[in-house]
């Protein structure tokens, strides 16, 4: 492990017993953030899922997981096996804006609400300069608060491997790994390895650590 590699689920020791919101009735686990707290890519979903329910980290123990981690393998940010419970992320890390899973139903907005300040700490610690909003929720609210472009203006799959402009950031939508085809995860790895490409390193200082 490298000195700026954390590969330790809740790296900022948050609340694994937190009982805010109905969701901890039906979780196995607190799924905090997990990868490298001195990332450059933060890539954020809107739930765990039952894989990441069941192994405490985001985006694995499933065949989605295991999708996303293999896209970050392909450009450079994932040194392990797609299946990995534990994989070895450098540069990026990954967290969702509810740390909760529900077998039925997607997160509202007062669950979301609650795990607001989870997600903010994550950012103003990692201090990213790149936020990857994983499906059409994480988009919804992080384009909300980190845009200022209309929420009618914003769609999943037109934005899909687009680079958007933020506050401090810069957005790169993508459509969640479980409801990708083929095209469109080519499409995204193809668009982010030629953002790493460039100087992307141009906001990074604007919000404070």
């Amino acid at each position: 492990m490298n000195a700026k590699q954390e590969e330790r689920s809740n790296p900022f020791g948050m609340d694994e017993e937190c009982t805010n919101c109905d969701l901890c009735e039906r979780r196995e686990r607190v799924v905090h953030g997990y990868g490298d707290v001195d990332a450059d890519f933060l890539f954020v979903g809107e739930m765990p899922s039952a894989g990441a329910d069941r192994t405490g980290v985001p985006f694995t123990g499933d065949e989605a997981g295991e999708r996303l981690q293999a896209i970050l393998g392909r450009l450079g940010l994932n040194d392990s096996a797609a299946d990995a419970d534990e994989p070895e992320i450098e540069n990026a890390f990954l967290t969702y804006l509810t740390r909760c899973h529900h077998p039925e139903r997607p997160p509202d907005d007062g669950e979301i609400m609650t795990c607001e300040p989870y997600l903010n700490a994550e950012i103003r610690m990692i201090n990213p300069e790149i936020l990857v909003p994983v499906g059409e929720g994480a988009l919804a609210e992080i384009a909300t608060e980190y845009t200022t472009t209309p929420a009618s203006d914003i769609d999943i799959a037109e934005d899909h491997a687009t680079t958007i402009r933020g506050r401090g950031f810069e957005l790169v939508p993508m459509i969640h790994p479980g409801e990708q085809t083929e095209k469109q995860t080519e499409a995204f790895v193809e668009h982010f390895a030629e953002l790493m490409g460039t100087d992307y390193r141009q906001t990074k200082g604007r919000q404070g650590r």
